[in-house]
Order: C-alpha cells, then structure tokens, then sequence
C-alpha cells in the first residue's frame, strides 16, 4: 500500500456520487493486474503449502485489522466448502477474536502476543501467511519471524515492494496496487488484493489435496436442503447417473457427495465405496480412473 496521494482523487469530496463512483472503480479495476503479475510466486505458495499439509501440517493466517478480518473470511469459508476440519486453517488475529467485529488498533503493536499465538500453535511442518497491507505491522511481523525460528513454510502478502514482510519470509507476494482512492484506507485496492490472493492461494490448495473433482466441491458436506440438492447434482455430474439413481446414492452414502459418486459410477455398495477411497488416500480421480 503506497502511502503516496492519488492524483486522481485529490478533490474527490467535490464530485458527484458518480463520479465518486467511477474513480473507485477505474483505481479498482488496476487489481487484478496487480495479482497476475504474483501469479509465479501464488503458485509456489499453493504447492508448498499443500505438500506441508499433505504431510500433516496446518495453515495459519497471521493478520492485523483489515487483513486479518479478510484471512478470517477465508479461512471460516473452507470447512463448508470443502470438508476440512476448521483446525486445518487457522487465523492468528491481532487482538484475538474480538478484534474480528470491532477495531483494536494498539494490538497491531503487540509483538508479544503474535510471539505467544505462534509458539502456543505453530509447528516446524506448518505453513504461515502473514498478510500486512503495509509490511511493516508489528505484530504481523513478529509472528513469521517466530514462524522462520521454528522451521515453518512462511509466505507474506503486502502491497509494498522491499518492506521487512517481504524481506522476511520464504515466498513474498507483492501486489503493488498504488495509493489508495482515499489516502491509507487499506481496506480498499490493497484489501481487494489480498482476497484475490488468498482465494487462489486456498482454492489451489485445497485442489491439490485432492477435495475437488473436476471443477465439483466433491467433499462439501451436505448440511441442509440447498446443499443436499446441490449434492445430488454433483453426483449426477461426476458419475453420470440419472437424478432418481444419485439421490438413492447420496441417501446410502449418509449425504457424502465422494462416496455416492463412487457407488454411482463403479456400481458398488457404500462400504466397498469407502474402501477404494480409502486406497487412494481420498482422491476421487485415481479411484474413478481405476
């Protein structure tokens, strides 16, 4: 996040609400630019990370204010998307969970508690994002500097080439998106940034890991109507059945979308079902291709 003035917005209080409008989504338009050119190191990022968790290793979100809000935005959406137990990611929020719903801006300078966060929870096989609009939020910084000591995976995602996170960790993701519309408000081109990022960063994780079959969220849990409905045309997608013979599956499998398209599509019971994809350490493909 530069810290510079936005030429463009200097008497942005003298416009009309559509020309408010339109100088916010121009300068938001610059965005994906700025990610795509971080598209090598988002992809190292999503390899080393999914090789630590496949290995039995967690991912944590280190983040101060914005960036932490947005970390905990993607982080709570992976267990109802995918089936991951919620303790696979976890966010490492400066001034705890509170900080979530109302401002708790001295925490970002509290070293000592990210230091105590990271020695309570982290470990040498986990990986550790740190995300700082900035790159120089204290208590952002001192969590992946803890994370190095230990010997975890660290990535950092700040909008500032040669700040210390982007010094300090393993893969830097610099996403240079310029000054903001409104001078310092992170929450905006640098925020809209860092979601961009980590969308790719946990969506390609989580594909590596094997929790989505073909472009179908195959371990989503089917927890109400919509979903289960939603369940059943997955079933039907990924095995080719009628409608009547995938939701006979997915009733047999107790709603699990994997097991249901296995039964469908190999013509097996829930148990043998179970079984093959126990085989295959839970990758659909390699039991559908078998």
């Amino acid at each position: 996040m530069s810290q510079d003035r936005l030429d463009d917005s200097l008497d942005i209080d003298r416009r009309s609400a559509i020309e408010i409008v339109e100088i916010i989504q121009e300068q938001d338009a610059l965005v994906p630019a700025a990610v795509a050119g971080e598209r090598t190191r988002i992809a190292h990022a999503v390899e080393q990370i999914a090789e630590r968790m496949s290995h039995g290793g967690r991912l944590f979100y280190v983040g101060a204010g914005t960036s932490g809000r947005i970390a905990m935005l993607d982080a709570s959406e992976l267990p109802p998307t995918y089936g991951i137990d919620p303790s696979l990611v976890t966010v490492i929020m400066a001034g705890g969970e509170n900080a979530y719903f109302s401002a708790a801006e001295g925490a970002e300078d509290d070293e000592d508690a990210a230091l105590a966060a990271v020695n309570a929870q982290v470990k040498g096989e986990d990986a550790v994002v740190g995300i700082a609009a900035s790159g120089t939020t204290p208590f952002t910084l001192a969590a992946v500097r803890r994370a190095n000591m230990l010997g975890a995976l660290t990535v950092g995602i700040t909008s500032v080439p040669g700040s210390p996170l982007a010094r300090d960790v393993d893969i830097p993701i610099v996403t240079q998106t310029g000054p903001e519309v409104v001078m310092g408000s992170s929450r905006m081109k640098s925020g809209t940034a860092q979601k961009l990022v980590l969308n790719t960063i946990s969506t390609g994780v989580m594909i590596l890991l094997g929790h989505v079959y073909s472009n179908l969220m195959i371990d989503m849990p089917a927890t109400n109507e919509k979903l289960r409905n939603r369940a059943v045309r997955m079933v039907e997608l990924a095995s080719g059945v009628l409608r009547p013979m995938a939701v006979q599956a997915i009733r047999d499998a107790d709603g699990n979308v994997k097991i249901a398209t296995i039964m469908a599509r190999k013509r097996v019971d829930a148990a043998t079902a179970r079984k093959l994809l126990e085989e295959h350490q839970g990758r659909i493909r390699e039991v559908l291709e078998s």
